[in-house]
């Protein structure tokens, strides 16, 4: 690995921790900044009701829902980065506890992100992300 594909990679997965951080701490300006401005993000794995949108749109989307969990992280683990010129396919596990409104016990999930990303004069950002939910303990809403 030479040093331009180490540089990049750690760019990446500094993007995957500022995701985490926007979301959790409801700094939703700082989760727009991962993506391109017209990223399309898909959380239909998590339920069908739920929302495919550009990065604005999905914005809203996650600080009317997840910007009222009392708390909640996210852990971003076991990245894989395929580098391909100016391109990157990243698979990404991830672990969710959160408390939501109006629930007793916590609720966790856990699943991967598979991120497009491109390099841009702005650095590394991601173009998709398709959330693939694994499992959900104590699911808001019940099952789905």
């Amino acid at each position: 690995m030479d040093l331009q594909e180490l540089a990049d990679k750690l760019e990446i997965q500094e993007q995957l921790a500022r995701y985490a951080r926007g979301v959790d701490t409801n700094d939703f300006e700082l989760w727009k900044s991962v993506f391109t401005a017209e990223a399309v993000i898909d959380y239909t794995s998590t339920s069908s009701s739920l929302p495919v949108g550009k990065r604005d749109e999905m914005a809203g989307w996650l600080e009317q829902g997840l910007g009222r969990a009392p708390w909640k992280i996210h852990y971003v683990t076991n990245v894989e980065i395929d580098l391909d010129g100016d391109c990157a396919k990243v698979i990404a596990q991830f672990y969710n506890p959160m408390q939501m409104p109006g629930m007793a016990e916590p609720s966790y999930c856990g699943g991967y992100y598979f991120h497009d990303f491109v390099r841009t004069p702005d650095g590394w950002k991601s173009e998709k992300l398709t959330e693939e939910l694994v499992w959900f303990v104590n699911k808001p809403g019940g099952p789905s």
